[in-house]
């Protein structure tokens, strides 16, 4: 056996609370010594010397990185010069301090300062950004999601590589967000979705062959989801609310949402629609987000909007006074409120494996994505078939249709059982 004293240390700083992580190891009678750098700068009163570890629960650096990661990343250093150790050892060979060096970074997984740079894992996921975002023409809103979980995982580990990600780092990130960002399960799954959706690109593009992700999947409860929709009775009372005219702004929201709400619209298509879309009986559009061509025939109510505002003049020939997402989302629900749309909703979800209940009135949660749900909602109670339905909506397949079908079988079923009144004189009849 070689021996060897290995021993991490920080290298203090004058004025400095934190310093450098580096590995020492020593060998052959303390001849050779070689050092490596951690990658992580360590809060010097949250280090535990004495188990060569940051104390529990703690968090390093100005990018508050928690002990966690942080002690996985010692673990692993000591295990890369253990296996290195061993593999002279087999050869029954004293390595010197450049051998040593060159095979701890092979097997570490860094570069020789000869060989060509490798990308980091980071400017990786920036290329897949850049690659996907060209290729299928995504949307603002996608750009800002990916923004999002680049900076997760930053935060989850600055350091982060390709070959942490097996099994076990996968269970750390998914750990992470359930318990250290307190994020609701569903979230959690949809950021690992968005993870391995990436991973799956980088082994496409030869920068892994790290397949265990393949075979990963998170394990938690979910809540099925709630769809905030307006019943036929909201949608009318909301239509037909008398608002005065010192509240212009809201009558425009008011008028827009309800467009949505006959014509299956989402947001981003209502605000770009212009003049030249809209023809007598149907309007023709090009989605946003999937880029589908969609012919949707016009009824009176729908029709009845457009003419409202088809002598005001809007800028870019819109066809609606389309105001910003956020503001009509504000607005949505002091309208909601205005016309007593207050049903109590329980939103159900799971955090950190406890599920939670909250119960708020029905236009607290309105948005304006809600106009795209009412349609296709109130669309599938009148029986329209659920295949012309998606013509009108763009869905391509029926697995995003399966929560509104539900919904409007439920509701058949209640209005079914409005059959079961007894009438006076079933009692009395042999």
């Amino acid at each position: 056996n070689i021996k060897r004293v290995c021993q991490f240390l920080l290298d203090k700083e004058p004025g400095k609370p934190d310093a450098k992580l580096r590995y020492r190891i020593k060998w052959n009678h303390n001849q050779n010594i070689v050092a490596f750098n951690v990658g992580y700068r360590i809060d010097i009163d949250k280090w535990s010397t004495e188990t060569q570890r940051c104390k529990n629960n703690t968090t390093h650096g100005k990018n508050k990185v928690s002990a966690a990661i942080i002690n996985r990343e010692i673990q692993r250093f000591e295990k890369i010069a253990d296996d290195v150790f061993r593999e002279f050892e087999i050869k029954k060979t004293v390595p010197d301090v450049a051998l040593f060096k060159s095979k701890f970074n092979e097997n570490a997984g860094r570069q020789h300062k000869d060989a060509q740079p490798r990308q980091s894992f980071f400017n990786i996921f920036d290329e897949f950004v850049r690659h996907e975002g060209d290729a299928k023409q995504w949307s603002m809103g996608t750009y800002k999601r990916m923004k999002h979980t680049k900076n997760l995982l930053l935060k989850f580990d600055p350091n982060l590589a390709f070959d942490k990600l097996d099994e076990a780092g996968l269970n750390n990130y998914a750990s992470y967000l359930r318990d250290y960002m307190e994020f609701r399960a569903r979230t959690v799954m949809k950021q690992i979705s968005i993870l391995k959706w990436f991973l799956r690109w980088a082994v496409k593009y030869k920068h892994t062959t790290n397949l265990s992700f393949q075979t990963f999947s998170v394990k938690m409860k979910t809540e099925e989801k709630t769809v905030i929709y307006l019943d036929w009775e909201e949608l009318m009372t909301t239509y037909n609310y008398h608002i005065p005219e010192t509240s212009s702004l809201l009558e425009k929201v008011r008028d827009v949402f309800c467009f949505c709400c006959f014509t299956s619209l989402r947001y981003s298509d209502v605000f770009n629609l212009k003049r030249s879309d809209i023809f007598n009986n149907y309007i023709l559009v090009t989605t946003v987000k999937t880029f589908d061509s969609l012919k949707i025939e016009l009824n009176d109510y729908s029709k009845a909007i457009l003419d409202k505002y088809k002598h005001l003049e809007l800028p870019n020939n819109k066809a609606l006074p389309v105001i910003s997402n956020q503001k009509m989302n504000d607005a949505l629900k002091e309208l909601g409120k205005l016309c007593g749309i207050d049903t109590p909703v329980t939103i159900t979800y799971y955090k950190a494996g406890n599920r939670i209940d909250e119960v708020h009135p029905k236009y607290s949660l309105l948005t304006t994505h809600a106009g795209r749900r009412t349609f296709i909602c109130n669309a599938l109670m009148l029986g329209i078939s659920p295949d012309i339905i998606m013509r009108w909506t763009g869905h391509s397949d029926y697995k995003a249709m399966k929560p509104y079908i539900a919904i409007a079988d439920r509701a058949k079923e209640a209005a079914m059982n409005l059959f079961n009144r007894k009438s006076p004189t079933t009692e009395n009849r042999d």
